[in-house]
């Protein structure tokens, strides 16, 4: 009873926990936020500086003891506490109602297909931890295929790829359910490499990730182009040690 009277009055959370970015969906309110999955931590204390957006800027232009890092890698959970961390700024942000009594919200959170129970388990207890009365896990591909709103209760398959930032998941979805799926460790950041790679031999040119990341979102294409595309790289010649 206690249960189903906070389901009236707390939040209901979808977090879509990226390698490379992370989404926020509050029912009926849509999605509130949309930021990388990049954490600042100052080495020395602990302590934990920027989340998201502001994290991100200080990728490649912090101090020795400042990193900027990524607690996920591969869609699954590489630092507990940090991911923790991470979770909680973001269910914060979202659980913001103008109640005197504030339950925790209930939340769910999309997972890559391949990932073990061990691994399902530490995004139940970080979810939890960082504030979730309830957690629900979703597998990546079924919950592309609802939000395509596609007919994945029919008798038919639904042939799914989701490319991520760390991930690529595959899946066949048939009577509700993921029939085969397999999730390849080839994804957005791998293109990236390339770029970054592209430069060097081409150019002599070292860029950095989001520069690369800039380049792939600017002028990239699933398809062969009629026109080719150009955009200015930046960056530090290999040669001259000079920007170029």
């Amino acid at each position: 009873m206690l249960s189903k009277l906070l389901s009236y009055i707390s939040e209901d959370i979808a977090v879509d926990l990226g390698t490379a970015n992370s989404r926020v969906y509050v029912r009926g309110r849509g999605i509130i936020i949309t930021e990388p999955s990049v954490v600042a931590v100052n080495k020395k204390t602990g302590q934990i500086l920027a989340i998201g957006e502001e994290a991100k800027k200080m990728v490649g232009r912090t101090p020795g003891y400042i990193v900027a890092t990524r607690p996920l890698v591969s869609g699954v959970v590489s630092d507990f506490e940090v991911t923790e961390q991470m979770l909680r700024y973001f269910i914060e942000k979202a659980n913001k109602r103008k109640f005197l009594l504030n339950p925790r919200p209930r939340v769910i959170v999309g997972i890559p297909c391949g990932v073990t129970e061990v691994e399902k388990k530490a995004v139940c207890d970080a979810t939890k931890n960082a504030g979730a009365r309830r957690v629900f896990l979703v597998e990546e591909p079924m919950a592309a295929a609802l939000g395509a709103r596609l007919s994945v209760q029919e008798a038919g398959g639904n042939f799914i790829i989701d490319i991520g930032g760390g991930t690529t998941d595959v899946a066949v979805i048939s009577l509700g359910g993921i029939v085969i799926s397999k999730t390849l460790k080839i994804a957005g950041d791998k293109l990236n490499e390339d770029i970054i790679q592209f430069a060097q031999e081409e150019y002599k040119l070292l860029i950095g990730e989001r520069t690369a990341e800039e380049i792939k979102i600017g002028i990239g294409s699933a398809y062969p182009l009629k026109e080719k595309k150009q955009m200015p790289m930046r960056g530090r010649n290999l040669v001259t040690g000079l920007p170029e």
